[in-house]
């Protein structure tokens, strides 16, 4: 192959990378040859960014002018080699290799040949059992989060109930994926949900570092005082509430009080609160 110069280059994109590499080689980029060892990413919640990654090399001018030299020794010979064969069939021989069907052409034939009842069969659907769901779930599972430079312990995926998936997080630094306020919890709750509802139409409860646990713990102890005050009075507003913690209140006031009208309202400053009251237009 002659002599030839690799050399690994890495940026932020691609077009980076091999802006660095034509600045190295003093060259065109259709001069060189590149493999993509690494196709960047961005990432989400700051997490598994990649950098692009790709090996590029240059055949040295003379390795060049000797493959080019060789390369056409080896066409000319081959080409007079085809022609003394051609010279030595007869017209039959030339009919048969003109009509000889590729692969190919048996393939594409097949597209407008209608199927005999030995080839037709009824489509098989199967259906996922609970188990294989799990096992799909927590394989993808892992792999998201396989590059997460975070000390966390295995990830455990089982069901809450026939509706829910239950993910946890623990480990030394899980508690670093709830974020200030939750809000990583929240977007990681929110990318969770599309998925799974979206490929399996689960519902998903996502504990991580009992932060989920302490919220409704938390939320409960409020609750407690105010359900006493809706049963007699019959309505409530509640305080602004944030985040996860709105609707850990919301399920559990429905489900309080199925007959009263609850929802979530918001303030002119954009808060969020709980209305109860009896059914009439709000």
């Amino acid at each position: 192959m002659g002599d030839i110069i690799k050399i690994a280059f890495e940026g932020s994109t691609l077009d980076e990378a091999y802006k660095k590499a034509t600045e190295e080689f003093n060259c065109s980029i259709t001069e060189l040859k590149s493999e993509v060892i690494q196709v960047p990413t961005s990432g989400f919640l700051g997490f598994f960014k990649k950098s692009a990654i790709i090996e590029v090399y240059r055949q040295t001018v003379q390795s060049a002018e000797k493959l080019k030299v060789e390369t056409t020794e080896i066409d000319i010979k081959e080409v007079e080699e085809q022609i003394e064969e051609l010279d030595k069939k007869d017209i039959s021989d030339l009919d048969i290799v003109h009509h000889h069907e590729s692969n190919d052409e048996k393939i594409f034939d097949t597209f407008y040949t209608k199927p005999s009842e030995e080839d037709i069969c009824e489509p098989i659907i199967k259906k996922q059992s609970d188990e294989d769901i799990l096992v799909s779930i927590k394989k993808k599972i892992d792999i998201l989060f396989s590059q997460l430079c975070y000390n966390i312990d295995d990830i455990r995926v089982s069901y809450y109930d026939e509706q829910t998936i239950f993910i946890e997080f623990n480990g030394e630094d899980s508690a670093l994926l709830i974020g200030k306020e939750g809000y990583r919890y929240k977007a990681l709750s929110y990318i969770l949900f599309n998925w799974i509802h979206e490929e399996y139409n689960l519902m998903v409860r996502l504990e991580i570092a009992e932060f989920l646990k302490q919220q409704e713990e938390a939320i409960n102890n409020y609750l407690t005082p105010v359900i006493e005050v809706i049963k007699e009075e019959g309505k409530y507003k509640t305080k602004p509430l944030d985040g996860i913690l709105v609707h850990i209140a919301l399920k559990k006031l429905r489900d309080e009080f199925p007959d009263k009208y609850v929802a979530v309202k918001s303030t002119k400053d954009g808060n969020k609160y709980i209305l109860v009251a009896q059914y009439r237009n709000y």
